[in-house]
């Protein structure tokens, strides 16, 4: 006798509905990250890696708020320090960080600034013109991705203190002291748990310093590495800013022009300073910065730089009789044989592509 067909329908309905069943999907399911959690979660979405580039941005998140004091006109010295067992330090002589109660969050500011995302000055228009920490999570992010830190402040006549643990805080705001002077210490311990180093380079420390001088014409920055018997200082102060930096790139090649082209620009709320000059070598050495972050991906500001000094050169060189009608306009590429050049911008909304800001995406920073 023949067998009765199955019905396939309701078979794959079961069979769905058993699959179901089995991947449930309900309230439980959805995870909310609180405070600086999502940090420690994916820790590369906010410093671009947990290898030693992520590592030495945490350094970097910390001096940005520095100079960010720095150009608008608080703060006069900076100094970075590393120590033996693998801290690192950052202090400024800017305003220091409130400490008051904010109105928002009913914490201590100090507290809010260094447990909150998004949450700074930099976001209003009266505490900072420029800024380099466009997000805002800077400080946070630090204090997420260390075992410990610890922030110290001389503010109002008095010293505040507050440690925290894995951006947790281990205590309320302490008033420790008097004092008569500001300013912020930064002291931070990178968490090993988190990156797959927690060995600075000196190296890269001394590099980024040094470029934050020369981008801050007249500020002392500082560089003390304490990890060896006999510790290692560095001190920077350029009073010629980037022509000074110019200088330096082009310190071991022979020079086609006697003078360094030097402008400085402002339009449209923001402000333009380049300098450059021309070596004896095939490369470019090309350099941008806007609000003293380092675009090593260029961006538009970079891009305006090369469109307006090939316009430029093209003009000069028809108007004198170097090209002929029947020649063809030299291009970008002609213009970037052996040029030395810094770009740097300050402006007040920056639009950087990603937390670590390799690249400027401002259109009107093309004009």
């Amino acid at each position: 006798m023949p067998k009765k067909p199955t019905d396939n329908k309701k078979e794959k309905e079961k069979d769905a509905s058993a699959t179901k069943g089995n991947a449930s999907y309900g309230a439980k399911d959805i995870f909310v990250l609180e405070g600086l959690d999502p940090v420690r979660k994916r820790p590369g979405m906010y410093i671009g890696s947990t290898g030693t580039d992520g590592l030495h941005h945490l350094i970097w998140e910390v001096v940005d708020n520095s100079i960010d004091e720095a150009m608008a006109g608080y703060a006069k010295n900076i100094t970075v320090e590393l120590f033996a067992d693998g801290s690192v330090s950052v202090v400024d002589d800017g305003r220091g960080i409130p400490v008051e109660i904010h109105p928002q969050t009913k914490k201590s500011t100090l507290e809010t600034v260094l447990t909150t995302l998004h949450a700074g000055g930099k976001f209003g228009s009266d505490a900072y013109k420029v800024s380099g920490g466009l997000h805002g999570v800077g400080v946070s992010v630090v204090n997420a991705l260390s075992t410990y830190l610890r922030a110290e402040v001389w503010k109002d006549g008095g010293i505040y203190e507050q440690e925290f643990k894995r951006g947790v805080p281990a205590g309320k705001v302490k008033k420790i002291g008097t004092a008569k002077t500001s300013g912020t210490r930064i002291t931070f311990m990178p968490d090993s748990e988190i990156f797959s180093t927690v060995e600075f380079s000196e190296k890269k420390i001394l590099e980024h310093v040094r470029q934050q001088s020369f981008l801050t014409r007249g500020i002392r920055v500082n560089f003390l590495d304490r990890r060896s018997e006999v510790p290692k200082f560095y001190g920077f102060l350029f009073e010629g800013g980037i022509i000074s930096f110019v200088k330096h790139l082009s310190r071991d090649l022979k020079t086609l022009t006697d003078d360094i082209f030097h402008t400085i620009k402002s339009y449209d709320k923001m402000e333009v300073e380049i300098a450059f000059q021309y070596v004896d070598d095939i490369d470019a050495r090309e350099l941008s910065f806007a609000n003293n972050i380092h675009t090593p991906d260029g961006g538009m500001h970079l891009t305006g730089f090369r469109t307006s000094l090939t316009r430029s050169i093209n003009a000069y060189a028809r108007a004198e009789g170097y090209l002929k009608e029947k020649d063809e306009n030299l291009t970008a590429e002609d213009m970037r044989e052996g040029l030395v050049a810094v770009v740097s911008l300050k402006l007040p909304e920056p639009q950087f592509e990603g937390q670590t800001k390799a690249r400027l995406g401002n259109p009107n920073a093309r004009t």
